[in-house]
């Protein structure tokens, strides 16, 4: 955690091989596991609240109810489907991207077998609030280790780079068309979405200027030199 006063440490914008040379390797590889593997907790945390899951969630929910295999399966092969549509906007993946498309889906499943669902209003309520924070802190934890930004993460800063358009614009048009998507398709959608929707945003950031982690500054080579390509 930064000092009182301190400036919190930016996020990067490296290629792949500059994202592993930064420095601080094996500590940013935990970080972005962990993340994970607690951002599988969150989602299933507001899942098994059923007071509304966040958009893509709804999405995934929904989409559950159509194709065969697991919530966890389903959110894999979301995830790799918009991968694709990486393609055209150029953005280019990190070992935390393929991390975030093969094992958050995993994780989720893992934690909605063991985790049971809540008796009562008021528990449902303590597991969606817990799902909120425990998601905005695992999304600093491993986007702070900045390893490289999730599937729909990249979609996003994609879609603003290419278009002009603001980060808070693009990311709201992706989560109410995913959401919508999901209500027709049969996700579960509620109050509760509309909770994550306005606190997960505001959480992230608090968190992210104490789970950033300060990379090693890009090195200074010839232009033509492999590392320097990977350089902002």
């Amino acid at each position: 955690m930064p000092p009182a006063g301190t400036p919190a440490p930016s996020l990067a914008n490296l290629g792949p091989l500059a994202q592993l040379r930064a420095g601080r390797l094996p500590e940013r590889l935990i970080r972005l596991l962990l993340g994970l593997w607690l951002y599988g907790l969150a989602i299933a945390l507001m899942i098994q609240a059923a007071v509304g899951a966040a958009p893509w969630d709804v999405f995934h929910l929904g989409l559950v109810r159509h194709v065969p295999g697991s919530f966890g399966m389903v959110m894999v092969v979301a995830s790799l489907a918009i991968l694709l549509a990486w393609i055209p906007l150029r953005q280019m993946p990190g070992l935390g991207t393929l991390a975030n498309t093969f094992l958050i889906g995993p994780f989720a499943d893992l934690h909605l077998a063991w985790l049971p669902a809540p008796e009562g209003l008021a528990l449902r309520w303590v597991y969606m609030l817990a799902g909120v924070f425990a998601c905005a802190f695992a999304t600093a934890l491993y986007v702070g280790a900045q390893l490289g930004p999730g599937p729909r993460d990249g979609l996003m800063t994609g879609l603003a780079r290419r278009t002009g358009w603001s980060i808070r614009l693009v990311r709201t048009g992706i989560e109410v068309t995913a959401l919508a998507i999901g209500v027709l398709l049969g996700g579960t959608a509620g109050l509760g979405t509309l909770v994550f929707a306005f606190g997960v945003g505001p959480l992230t950031q608090r968190f992210l200027r104490w789970l950033t982690v300060p990379l090693a500054p890009c090195p200074t080579t010839p232009s033509d030199a492999p590392a320097a390509r990977d350089c902002p």
